[in-house]
């Protein structure tokens, strides 16, 4: 029997089990010897900030969350600067901080949850997504080359220098 998957939009009431998940996160990296999500970001407030502006977004199996992303539309002011160049100058879905509970890590969740993006992506007519990640994340940067996302180039974020990925949906 297949699971049931959604994407919902996060819900204040989901803050803690998000908080939980992203703290496994935060660990994961810092086992894996990244400098990811190592300085106190993200934290509780980044979660509650994300729901409040509706831009906190949760893949569900059966109802249980498996996977936390923030979505925001068209606004990230470090991409207005990339060292390269953006394969589009549309619309665009910018996702960040993407992190997946444990019990669910190795089962292809964080692939389908990108499935689920660029589906919601091609329904609000928006023209590509765009993402960026530590260059020591290698399992999100197998997971963007697997999804056929293009490297564009580096972006300067507040912790530090991001590889910097577009896909065109539509």
């Amino acid at each position: 029997m297949n699971p049931e998957i959604k994407l919902r939009k996060a819900e204040i009431e989901d803050r803690n089990i998000i908080w939980g998940i992203i703290q496994q996160s935060i660990e994961r990296r810092r086992q894996d010897g990244s400098t990811q999500w190592q300085n106190g970001y993200p934290n509780l407030d980044t979660v509650e900030s994300d729901i409040a502006k509706e831009f906190g977004y949760v893949l569900t199996v059966d109802g249980e969350i498996a996977v936390y992303a923030a979505l925001i539309l068209n606004d990230e002011p470090a991409y207005s600067k990339i060292e390269g160049a953006w394969l589009s100058n549309g619309e665009f879905v910018v996702v960040h901080r993407v992190a997946i509970d444990e019990k669910f890590a190795g089962q292809g969740m964080v692939k389908k949850l990108f499935d689920h993006i660029e589906d919601f992506t091609k329904s609000h007519g928006i023209q590509s997504v765009k993402v960026d990640t530590n260059h020591d994340n290698i399992a999100m940067l197998k997971i963007l080359e697997g999804k056929g996302y293009s490297y564009c180039g580096e972006v300067l974020l507040k912790d530090g220098m991001r590889k910097a990925f577009e896909k065109i949906i539509i």
